[in-house]
C-alpha cells in the first residue's frame, strides 16, 4: 500500500523451525528444532527439577549455537537412551497448581495455500509433563481435564511463512516501523520506500528485504501459552495458532484453475459461549467477533475481500436462570456517551479504514420488545458518534429485518444482493495482479443479528457472492460481475459458507446452523424441518447444561483465569465463582476514560489523518527487517518451502493437486446456470467435503419469529417458487466454444495444427498393417487356449491366413520373464571361475598389498 516502487520486494521470513523432536531424561528435556530440509538445528534445554520457591518459574536455556546434521548427531549421542517424541511445532507451556506442561503439535495436515504459503490445520497434539511435584494437589487433574476440553484438533490453524492473523492487504503492505513495542504516534517511521535510492549499481536494480511479521494478538489463541518462552528463545520457536475456519476450493475454467479460500479468524477478546458472552466489555471487545476474508487467486494474481461479524457493541445480556428458549434481553449499563461503542468503532477505523457499514439484521417491529431493544441502542450510538466524524467518513447504518422479509414471501437473497452491491461499491477490494493497477479495500461491512450465527451467515454469503463476482471480473474471468445461482461456482461458494457457518455456530452456540442459506432461498425441503428441530434442541441443551463448563475451559485456556493455591476469594476455584464478569471487564479509569482528551474526540488524530485508508496498513509494524544480499537465502525461498523438491513426496500430499482433483472437469463454463428438464440441477460439492448437515430448513420452522407461519405465508412462498421455476424454464443459454474463449494456437505457440499429407498417411497405414499382421500369431494362440478352456461356447473362431503372418525378429532377446514367473539366467563355467578367484582377493584395498596378493590380482585382470 505504501510502496509503489516495483524494484523493492519484501519477502516474509520462513520459520527456521518446522520440525521438533523432544528428548526426555530424568532431569532435563531437550527440544531439537530443525528447518524443513533438516540441515540446520537449534536446541532448547528445559530443567525438570522443581524447587518449592521456584514452583512458578520455568527454567529454559537456549543453546546459542546452530548445529548442522553431523553436529546434532554427536550432541544426541551423548544423551544415552532418552524418550523421544516427534512433533511439528511448540504450542507453549501451561501451569495449573503443580508443575508445567509442554504442548506439542504431533500431527498436521495442509488445508490451503496462498501463493507459495502453506496453511496447516492441527490434527493431534500431546501434553508432556515437565515437572514432577513433591506434593500433588487435589485440583490438578480437574484443571487439566478442563484445559483439555478445548479440542486443539478441531479448527486450529497455523503457517510457517504466512501471518494468518492479518489480512492479505496488510501482509502485502510495506513496513514502516521496526520493533514489536513501537508507538506509531510518537516514533518516526522509516522514510518512504519510493524515495530511497536502494544503494544499487543500476538505476532499476532490484533490492530484496526479508521481514518477520508482527502478529495481531487478538487472533492468536495460544498467546498465553507462549508467554513463558516469549523473551527467552528465538522467534522461530513461537508457533502462533489461530482459531476459526479455513478452507479452500478450486474451480476449473477450461483447464485454468481458480482457488477460492475462506479464512475466518475468531477473536480471543471477550470470547465465550452464546448466552454467557453478550454485547461488549469496557474495552470495546464484542462477543462472537469473527473476521472473515475471502481470497480468490489464480497463479500469482490475488484478490481479497474482508468482512466481519460481532455482537451489538453495548452492555447487554440475557438472564439464563429461567429455562426458556428465548430469555429476555436487558441493558446492564447505561452508556449515554456511547464510550464502549466508540472504542469498538475506533479499533475498526484503525484496522480497516472508512466507511464502516453496519448491517443490522435484528427485528424492528415486535408485539413485545425483544430484539428491537438492541436496534435502538445501536442506532442511538451511531447517531451520537457520527456527530464528531467528518461527513465523508461517517458510519453507515443499514437495517434489514431478515426474519420478517422471509416470512412475508419476499426474495431475501435479491434484497441482500442489492445491499451487497452497494457495500462493494463503497469499500472496494484488494487486488494485486500482473498488468493491473493495485487497488485497496477501504472500510468494512459489519454484520450482526442477535446471536451473529444464522441470519448473519446468510447475509455474509450474499455479500461474499457479490464480492466473488467482482473478484472474477477484476481477474479477467468474467465480463459481468453478476453470478447466477445454481451454477457450479456459486454452489461451491455456498458450500464453503455453509461449513463456515456450521463451524462458528458449533464454537459459539453449541450446534450447527438452524436456519441455512437454502432456508432464505426458499429451496429447502419440508422434510428438513425435523433436522431444524433437532438442531434447535441441541443448541438449547448445550446452552443450558454445557456452556458453563465450556466457558470455564475458554477462560483457563486463554489465561483470563490463572489457578493459584489458597482458600481466599482471590484464589477461589473457577467452578466455585459465581461469574467471570471481572475477568473480562477489568475497569481502569485512567486508560479507559482517557482523561487526556475529551469524550467527543473519540477517534485519534493519527487515525483521522489516514482515512479513508487503514491506519494499520499505512503504518505496518514488523519485528525484524533484513536486507537480503544473496539470492539463495533459504529463509525466503518460498519455492522450495512449497514444492519441497529436496525429498520424495506423493502427488496426494500436495494441496494444489488435491484441490485440482476435487474440481469437476466440464466442457461448459462453471459460471452458467445448470438447468436440466426445466429446473435447476443440484450440483455436487467442489470442496470434496460434504456439509456438516445434509438437509436444510425453510422459513416455517424459524424460531427467530414470534409468530408461526400462516396459510397465506405458505401460499405466497409456494407461488413465488412456481414463478421462479417458470422463469428457469424460459432461460436459454448460448453454449461457448473453445475458439471463442481461447486464443488461436498460432498466436500462442507459433504453429498451426493441420491434417497430414497423403504420403504420410499412406506410410502410417502400412506401418499399422505391419503391426496387425505381426500380432496374429499371438492372437491365434490366445484364441485357441480360450476355445480349449471354454468348449461349451459355440462362438466361431476367426480364421488366420498363415501366409499373411509376418514374423518379426527382435533385435535383442530379453527373455520371457514377467511378474508371474522368472527364469534364472545360466552362468558359464568360465564366469563362475573368475568370480571364485575374485572372492579370494582380500577386501582391504586401503592397505598396501603384499607381493603374492598383487600377483593374484594381476592374473585376475589378465583373465578379463
Amino acid at each position: 500500500m505504501n510502496n509503489s516502487n516495483s524494484n523493492i520486494v519484501f519477502n516474509p521470513l520462513i520459520s527456521g523451525i518446522q520440525k521438533v523432536v523432544l528428548y526426555e531424561t530424568k532431569t532435563l528435556m531437550y527440544l531439537v528444532g530443525s528447518n524443513n530440509r533438516e540441515t540446520r538445528f537449534r536446541v532448547l534445554i528445559i530443567d525438570r527439577t522443581l524447587e518449592p520457591e521456584d514452583g512458578s518459574r520455568l527454567h529454559i536455556i537456549e543453546d546459542p549455537n546452530e548445529y548442522n546434521a553431523l553436529g546434532i548427531r554427536r550432541f544426541l549421542s551423548s544423551l544415552g537412551s532418552p524418550k523421544v517424541t516427534s512433533a511439528y511445532g511448540v504450542l507453549g507451556f501451561v501451569r495449573f497448581l503443580e508443575g508445567y506442561y509442554l504442548l506439542l503439535v504431533t500431527k498436521r495436515k495442509c488445508c490451503a495455500h496462498l501463493g507459495m504459503h502453506l496453511i496447516y490445520t492441527i490434527k493431534d497434539t500431546v501434553m508432556v509433563k515437565v515437572n514432577e511435584p513433591t506434593a500433588p494437589h487435589s485440583y490438578e487433574e480437574r484443571y487439566k481435564r478442563m484445559f483439555q476440553n478445548i479440542d486443539l484438533r478441531s479448527n486450529f490453524y497455523f503457517s510457517y511463512s504466512y501471518d494468518l492473523t492479518r489480512t492479505l492487504q496488510y501482509n502485502s503492505s510495506a513496513p514502516r516501523y521496526v520493533g514489536p513495542g513501537v508507538n506509531i504516534e510518537i516514533e518516526e517511521p522509516i522514510p518512504d520506500w519510493d524515495k530511497l535510492t536502494n544503494n544499487v549499481q543500476q538505476a532499476n536494480g532490484r533490492v530484496d528485504y526479508a521481514f518477520r511479521s508482527c502478529s495481531r494478538k487478538r487472533f492468536v489463541w495460544n498467546a498465553f501459552l507462549l508467554e513463558p518462552m516469549k523473551d527467552i528463545v528465538h522467534k522461530d520457536w513461537l508457533l502462533e495458532v489461530t482459531h476459526g475456519y479455513v478452507s479452500q476450493s478450486c474451480v476449473s475454467v477450461f483447464g485454468r484453475r481458480i482457488n477460492v479460500c475462506l479464512i475466518a479468524r475468531r477473536s480471543t477478546r471477550f470470547a465465550g459461549t452464546r448466552f454467557l458472552k453478550r454485547g461488549a466489555n469496557f474495552r470495546g471487545d464484542v462477543a462472537n467477533e469473527v473476521e472473515t476474508e475471502q481470497i480468490v487467486s489464480s497463479d500469482h494474481d490475488m484478490c481479497s475481500f474482508t468482512q466481519m461479524r460481532g455482537s451489538v457493541p453495548s452492555h447487554w445480556s440475557q438472564d439464563i436462570s429461567k429455562m426458556v428458549p428465548k430469555p429476555p434481553i436487558q441493558l446492564d449499563i447505561t452508556d449515554p456517551f456511547a464510550q464502549t461503542s466508540a472504542r469498538h468503532f475506533e479499533r475498526l477505523l484503525f484496522h480497516y479504514g472508512s466507511p464502516l457499514i453496519m448491517l443490522n439484521l435484528v427485528k424492528k417491529r415486535e408485539k413485545r420488545q425483544h430484539e428491537s431493544i438492541l436496534s435502538k441502542e445501536l442506532v442511538n450510538s451511531i447517531r451520537y458518534l457520527n456527530q464528531f466524524l467528518p461527513p465523508p467518513h461517517r458510519m453507515k447504518y443499514i437495517h434489514f429485518d431478515m426474519a420478517r422479509k422471509s416470512r412475508g414471501g419476499d426474495n431475501v437473497m435479491e434484497m441482500l444482493a442489492e445491499i451487497a452491491e452497494s457495500v462493494l461499491q463503497q469499500t472496494g477490494m484488494f487486488l494485486k495482479a500482473r498488468g493491473l493497477p493495485l487497488t485497496f479495500q477501504t472500510g468494512i461491512v459489519r454484520t450482526n443479528c442477535v446471536d451473529c450465527l444464522d441470519r448473519t451467515n446468510t447475509a455474509q454469503f450474499a455479500i461474499g457472492k457479490c464480492a466473488l463476482g467482482h473478484q472474477l471480473e477484476r481477474l479477467g474471468f468474467l465480463k459481468s460481475a453478476k453470478l447466477e445461482f445454481d451454477s457450479e461456482c456459486v454452489t461451491m461458494l455456498e458450500n464453503l459458507y455453509e461449513e463456515h457457518g456450521d463451524t462458528l455456530a458449533l464454537q459459539y452456540g453449541g450446534s450447527q446452523l438452524v436456519h441455512r442459506i437454502k432456508t432464505y432461498r426458499k429451496t429447502a425441503a419440508w422434510a428438513s424441518q425435523g433436522n431444524d428441530i433437532m438442531q434447535t434442541l441441541s443448541r438449547y441443551y448445550s446452552n443450558t447444561f454445557n456452556d458453563t463448563e465450556k466457558q470455564h475451559s475458554i477462560n483457563l485456556f486463554l489465561g483470563y483465569y490463572m489457578p493459584s493455591k489458597g482458600h481466599n476469594m482471590e484464589n477461589q476455584p473457577i467452578w466455585e465463582q459465581q461469574t467471570d464478569y471481572y475477568m473480562h471487564n477489568v475497569y481502569q479509569p485512567s486508560s479507559l476514560t482517557e482523561e487526556t482528551r475529551p469524550i467527543t474526540d473519540w477517534v485519534r488524530s493519527k487515525i483521522r489523518k489516514c482515512l479513508p485508508h487503514s491506519c494499520s496498513d499505512l503504518n505496518k509494524i514488523v519485528n525484524n527487517l533484513i536486507e537480503v544480499v544473496s539470492k539463495d537465502f533459504e529463509m525466503i525461498d518460498g519455492y522450495s518451502n512449497y514444492y519441497q523438491s529436496f525429498k520424495w513426496t506423493d502427488f496426494g500430499e500436495h494441496i494444489s493437486y488435491e484441490l485440482a482433483s476435487r474440481s469437476i472437469p466440464t466442457c461448459r463454463s462453471p459460471f452458467q446456470r445448470q438447468i436440466q428438464e426445466g429446473k435447476a440441477r443440484k450440483n455436487p460439492s467442489l470442496t470434496g467435503q460434504s456439509s456438516t448437515s445434509s438437509t436444510n430448513s425453510n422459513e416455517s420452522s424459524s424460531s427467530e419469529g414470534d409468530d408461526s407461519s400462516t396459510d397465506e405465508d405458505l401460499s405466497a412462498s409456494l407461488m413465488l417458487k412456481e414463478q421462479q421455476q417458470k422463469k428457469l424454464q424460459h432461460v436459454t443459454i448460448n453454449p461457448r466454444t473453445l475458439e471463442q474463449l481461447l486464443p488461436p494456437m498460432n498466436e500462442v505457440y507459433g504453429c498451426k495444427v493441420s491434417n497430414p499429407p497423403k504420403d504420410s498417411m499412406s506410410i502410417y497405414k502400412r506401418y499399422a498393417q505391419i503391426g496387425k499382421l505381426s500380432t496374429l500369431t499371438t492372437t491365434a494362440a490366445l484364441l485357441g487356449a480360450s476355445a480349449n478352456s471354454n468348449a461349451q461356447l459355440s462362438r466361431p473362431r476367426p480364421t488366420v491366413n498363415a501366409g499373411a503372418i509376418i514374423n518379426l525378429k527382435p533385435l535383442s532377446d530379453y527373455g520371457t520373464d514377467s511378474y508371474l514367473s522368472v527364469k534364472p539366467p545360466v552362468v558359464s563355467e568360465k564366469s563362475l571361475r573368475i568370480y571364485a578367484d575374485y572372492c579370494i582377493i582380500p577386501r582391504n584395498f586401503n592397505a598396501v598389498p603384499k607381493f603374492d596378493e598383487f600377483n593374484q590380482l594381476h592374473r585376475y585382470i589378465l583373465m578379463l
